[in-house]
């Protein structure tokens, strides 16, 4: 009350715009998890445009589906030949990993750290058959950006040779490992935890699969 009255009107004005917001984000957010219906059927492009990406839910209202499955990433590279000519190759290097120790203990973990990995996985899996091959040209896509996205994790290590182990690689391989989620110790349900795999073919590494740092590092090596 002890504003004077342009000040008044612009608090009140704030406190309506932040009102509005929230309304509209709650509602947005309600009618992206509720069941189908004729508001969704009929917006739901413009629901999907307000959620997506920041604002994605994992969840479905009045029919919870918990993933009960881990599934972690895994890639390993075949690197240019040594000095004495023999191929060389990396271990099963585990990409899921590196997100989760980036996400743990970290208030706030960045939206690609929890994301970026686990949507290319999907759609790497959803457009490709059951023998892996890509099925149309968004499979296609799918493996190109798993590629960029592999290699831009390659780049972050150290090669044998020391200095980034990205512009060492020629080929990569890729599998996905899925793991049961234990039950709990109070439970009678009994369930396997051994992993099984899924690899994918070896694909060939091209120019446009390095990063521009990538390209640096090996022009600088080259000279």
């Amino acid at each position: 009350m002890g504003l004077s009255l342009p000040y008044q009107v612009v608090v009140a004005v704030a406190l309506a715009v932040v009102a509005v917001f929230t309304c509209v984000h709650l509602a947005m957010v309600f009618l992206h998890v509720a069941p189908s219906n004729t508001l969704t059927k009929r917006h739901g492009e413009a629901v999907s445009d307000w959620i997506y990406p920041e604002f994605e839910q994992n969840w479905k209202l009045f029919a919870p589906n918990p993933l009960q499955t881990n599934l972690s990433v895994e890639v390993r590279a075949e690197l240019t030949p040594g000095a004495d000519g023999g191929r060389r190759t990396t271990a099963w290097i585990d990409l899921t990993a590196q997100d989760i120790e980036a996400i743990r203990h970290n208030p706030m973990p960045s939206h690609s750290q929890q994301n970026q990995l686990r949507r290319a996985v999907d759609f790497l899996l959803n457009t490709h058959t059951d023998d892996n091959r890509p099925n149309g040209m968004r499979g296609t896509l799918s493996e190109q950006y798993m590629r960029r996205l592999a290699m831009l994790r390659l780049d972050a290590l150290e090669g044998p040779a020391g200095g980034s182990l990205g512009p060492e690689v020629r080929r990569i391989q890729l599998r996905t490992v899925s793991r049961l989620v234990p039950a709990a110790r109070w439970s009678t349900e009994k369930n396997r935890t051994t992993p099984s795999y899924r690899d994918f073919p070896w694909w060939t590494i091209t120019q446009a699969d390095r990063s521009a740092g990538s390209d640096t590092s090996r022009t600088e090596a080259g000279r």
